[in-house]
């Protein structure tokens, strides 16, 4: 089933991918799904508090490099990959 908020979806889901393949930068991400207000406003609360645990870490471990931190890039960006598939069927049974 569709949901109305399927566009917005699909634009975090490519800032997403865009991210994994070293197209743009964690920033970039972060500023687009922060964007996102809208998709925030019509899930649940924890979603924007999971949401913003994985943007928050993502930023974290740019500071440091991949072995210095504890935060693995492709765990995170996996987490943010499954976190639009649940909120897609969350949203689709509203």
């Amino acid at each position: 089933m569709a949901n109305a908020y399927e566009p917005q979806l699909a634009s975090m889901r490519e800032v997403l991918t865009r991210l994994q393949q070293g197209q743009t930068g964690i920033a970039d991400l972060c500023a687009a799904w922060r964007a996102r207000g809208d998709v925030m406003a019509a899930l649940p609360p924890r979603y924007l508090q999971v949401a913003e645990d994985l943007l928050g870490r993502l930023e974290a471990g740019s500071l440091f490099t991949e072995e210095s931190c504890s935060f693995s890039q492709k765990d995170l960006t996996d987490s943010l990959s499954t976190w639009l598939d649940k909120a897609g069927q969350t949203l689709a049974q509203a």
